[in-house]
């Protein structure tokens, strides 16, 4: 039988199912942050094709953490209400509705992918110039060159995290994830290929994890009990010397003493030029041991296209839940689609106003 449409509980939040649209950046946010008519409608969508959960955008917890001037954030009370819309309609569609926060960290104030510009944005684009990570290199020569964090800034960057989590909530959000991968801030301070520091947030495993930690404990104080906490990671560098799936796993154990509920295994991100072997399910293998060796549940994303891949992920014991992008974009019901593949389609119904467009 078919395991991808089982009921995932996470604390007292349950699951339809073990599809999730994983966070995906619309760069359409109004010029204050704000989520748009854009975001309701295209968050709206996948609940209603039949995920269990949504997630949004990278959220940013700074205005200066935002990885373009179009990014979405909750560093602003004003950013409740916009967000609140989207939760509303995602919960009446049957889907539970998470939010990602986020700090660009060194990747920030940056041209979204469509402009005719790429690299650093300055000022008279809507960019700013005080970008900031663990150490003065910045990511490419295109990018800004970031100051470092010193022990007061970590402090007010870990108090936003917690700050906006809090929003979260208000939000009506179900769900939050930290996004400590693809080389944002909190991703930087873990790799060891980034992070040079040598102070008491830089050199061993327990100085570059030591932010991260901070900011999961703070955010987990902020965040409801009830409800789940999940930390999105780059399993891996994809670079000789850097951050590797056997420091995934031991940092996994870590941030489930934390109170962590799932780890969403991503990769890469920290440097620029890293060989990424992409292919069906690449990162499937850092889910598995995340869960099989740090006794935590985790979650699988990154080219998972066909409905009966994703179903062994889950049948195996690879992962508790899969995480769709492309596919949700090329694909709004994909879920729907794939339970009349598997099966299951009796169980998962379209919305009834489409109805007599399928069956």
């Amino acid at each position: 039988m078919p395991r991808l449409f089982d009921p995932l509980r996470l604390r007292d939040v349950t699951l339809r199912n073990r599809l999730a649209m994983a966070p995906m950046c619309q760069y359409s946010a109004g010029p204050d942050g704000r989520a748009t008519d854009w975001h309701l409608m295209h968050l709206g969508a996948r609940a209603a094709g039949g995920v269990g959960l949504v997630i949004t955008e990278a959220t940013a917890v700074e205005a200066r953490g935002r990885i373009s001037p179009q990014d979405v954030g909750l560093w602003d009370d004003g950013q409740v209400e916009p967000l609140r819309r989207v939760a509303a309609l995602v919960r009446a569609q049957g889907a539970a509705f998470g939010v990602q926060l986020a700090h660009a960290g060194r990747k920030a104030s940056t041209f979204r992918p469509w402009a005719n510009s790429s690299g650093a944005a300055g000022r008279d684009d809507g960019g700013w110039e005080d970008v900031v990570g663990p150490t003065l290199s910045a990511f490419s020569s295109l990018t800004h060159r970031p100051e470092p964090l010193d022990v007061e800034g970590i402090g007010a960057v870990t108090r936003a995290f917690a700050e906006a989590a809090a929003r979260a909530d208000d939000a009506g959000a179900d769900v939050v994830e930290v996004h400590a991968a693809h080389g944002y801030l909190l991703h930087s301070f873990l790799s060891p290929l980034v992070n040079t520091r040598t102070d008491a947030y830089g050199g061993s495993f327990e100085g570059r994890t030591r932010m991260l930690r901070e900011v999961t404990t703070a955010v987990r104080a902020a965040w409801p009990e009830a409800k789940p906490l999940l930390v999105r990671l780059s399993a891996t560098d994809w670079v000789e010397g850097g951050w590797d799936d056997d420091d995934t796993v031991r940092l996994a154990s870590v941030l489930r003493e934390l109170g962590v509920d799932l780890i969403d295994c991503s990769s890469g991100g920290a440097v620029p030029g890293a060989a990424v072997p992409v292919g069906p399910g690449y990162q499937v293998r850092f889910a598995e041991r995340v869960r099989r060796e740090a006794g935590i549940a985790s979650g699988a994303v990154g080219a998972i296209v066909d409905p009966h891949q994703a179903d062994r992920v889950v049948q195996e014991g690879r992962a508790d839940l899969v995480l769709l992008g492309k596919a949700l974009l090329r694909d709004p019901h994909w879920a729907l689609h794939a339970a009349e593949t598997l099966g299951e389609g009796a169980k998962h119904r379209w919305p009834v106003a489409y109805g007599w467009a399928v069956g």
